[in-house]
């Protein structure tokens, strides 16, 4: 291990850069659909051996910081480039339109979110040591990166390196107490251990400290969902999950409105299973309805007609809202609530929209370059200015999350409004067959977990499931499955809530790791001088 640790630590040049590189793309196996949790222990290993062999100015003084700035750079380029590479499959959709912008996508963001691993390197370098103190330093370097990839630019947290840490409900538990921004640096901690076998001082400790912290989160795990008692519920709710699985080219076209619509009415028709309740509440996708439904009363009577008594539909559409005379109308991406009679009870507004799916930022300037968002409608969507809680006529009350607003937890309000169970509707048909709808599903299905409380996630092509707040899938329907799903839960109409703080937790973790750091540091420097 050692003579290992040296070969690495003295590369140069597209050696080391090409290292650098591999040890991110070996990391992105640990994402979903492969969750190879293994990987990660590699991946930060090699990092932290290229970083030990950075090397500095003598006559600046300045220890590496460049060399460990591009080190971090490429790393997180390798990893970005294997996580997200799906993401130019929704610009194949129109490719005579946006191919040229495949590059941007696949190539572009990566190198931009690489950035944030990139100065956790050269942060971690300004501590660095050659024991246990560099390992806490570049979890704590990371766990840092990862807050501020949360919300800069509007922020795009996806693939947050502690989801690697939580592929299965064993592992997520954690995140109810931590959050999954503290869960972060104590995972990369653990994964950056190995590493100490190269270099052997401050082994030991370092490597008892990451294994009680692997133990404790697979124990915590543990303890929750086989020994810790199941919340009290005061209602019981049968949800049926309609996955229609309409192709994105065909939603595009605008060609099948009325078959795409009774698509949707006769998967909400179907008789349940033998044995199965009737549903209380169906859900329908992300934009599921092809046009504006508040211009179309025969489309809000047939959907009178195809619910039964008492039934409720949860469904996505494009909602518009006259501004008056002379004026284009704004349009949001909502959720409507219908009842039995076809008459909308309510309705709720995404907050966080896509940066050039739904809107495009900084758009006086974009749009003289010929800049458009991906879905067309003038104007682009507008967000809603704050979350609008749902309430079935139950009482019962629903969160609604719409497409990628699942992946920021920093954004759902601690107490969840008042809700008791969370509704997440998705479009992912954008990235079709690739890794993006798993990855997707996995930081949807944490938000239950950390919150303590179900997720109904329904999407038109998958991955769309009811999880109950350990993490596990009561019902579903897999990627690029047709047809409906039924499932029956329990939940309270008077929520209890999570009453830890993920916010002041993460700062915990930031500042032990960080001490452990700053006094390996000052040690290293007393002994080199």
């Amino acid at each position: 291990m050692q003579a290992l640790a040296t070969r690495i630590l003295l590369l140069w040049g597209l050696r080391r850069a090409g290292l650098a590189v591999l040890a991110g793309a070996i990391g992105a196996l640990a994402l979903p659909p492969f969750d190879i949790f293994a990987s990660m222990f590699i991946s930060f290993t090699l990092l932290v051996w290229l970083l030990d062999g950075a090397t500095g100015n003598a006559e600046t003084g300045r220890a590496g910081l460049s060399s460990s700035f591009w080190t971090g750079w490429l790393f997180g380029l390798g990893y970005f480039v294997c996580g997200l590479w799906w993401l130019g499959n929704a610009l194949l959709l129109e490719a005579d339109e946006f191919a040229w912008a495949i590059p941007l996508a696949v190539l572009g963001l990566p190198a931009v979110l690489a950035i944030f691993y990139g100065l956790a390197t050269m942060l971690a370098r300004l501590v660095w040591s050659d024991g246990m103190g560099r390992i806490a330093a570049l979890a704590a370097a990371f766990g840092l990166a990862e807050w501020l990839r949360s919300f800069v630019a509007t922020g795009f947290p996806w693939n947050a390196i502690g989801y690697a840490a939580m592929p299965v409900p064993l592992m997520m538990q954690s995140s109810h107490v931590l959050g999954v921004l503290a869960i972060t640096p104590l995972a990369v901690f653990v994964f950056a251990a190995p590493a100490l076998l190269g270099t052997r001082r401050g082994a030991w400790p370092g490597l008892l400290l990451a294994a009680t912290l692997l133990c404790a989160h697979l124990g915590y795990g543990a303890y929750r969902l086989y020994v810790a008692p199941v919340a009290a519920t005061d209602q019981t709710l049968t949800v049926r999950l309609v996955q229609p699985s309409i192709d994105q080219s065909q939603k595009m076209e605008n060609t099948d409105r009325i078959g795409i619509f009774e698509k949707h009415l006769a998967l909400t028709a179907a008789p349940p299973e033998e044995g199965k309740p009737r549903p209380d509440v169906i859900v329908w996708p992300e934009t599921s309805i092809p046009f504006i439904l508040t211009e179309n009363p025969d489309a809000l009577a047939r959907i009178g007609d195809v619910l039964e008594d008492g039934q409720i539909l949860l469904t996505g559409a494009v909602r518009a809202e006259e501004r008056g005379a002379g004026q284009m109308p704004l349009y949001y991406n909502s959720v409507y609530m219908i009842d039995d009679k076809g008459q909308i009870l309510a309705a709720s507004d995404k907050v966080h929209l896509t940066p050039f799916g739904e809107y495009v930022p900084y758009e006086g300037l974009l749009r003289e370059f010929g800049i458009e968002e991906l879905i067309s409608l003038p104007g682009g969507f507008t967000a809603a200015s704050s979350r609008t809680p749902l309430k079935l006529p139950s009482g019962l009350g629903l969160y609604p999350l719409i497409c990628y607003e699942a992946i920021f937890p920093a954004e759902i309000a601690p107490d969840l409004a008042g809700a008791s169970v969370i509704l997440n509707v998705t479009n992912d048909a954008w990235f079709g067959a690739t890794p993006g709808p798993y990855q997707h599903f996995l930081q949807a299905r944490l938000r239950a977990v950390e919150t303590g409380v179900p997720l109904i996630r329904v999407a038109n092509n998958g991955i769309s499931a009811v999880i109950d707040p350990y993490g596990r899938v009561i019902e579903g329907l897999s990627l690029d499955a047709v047809g409906a799903a039924d499932a029956t839960f329990g939940a309270t109409s008077v929520p209890e809530g999570n009453t830890y703080n993920h916010n002041l937790n993460l700062w915990l973790v930031l500042a032990a790791l960080s001490l452990v750091a700053l006094v390996s540091s000052l040690g290293f420097i007393r002994r080199t001088n």
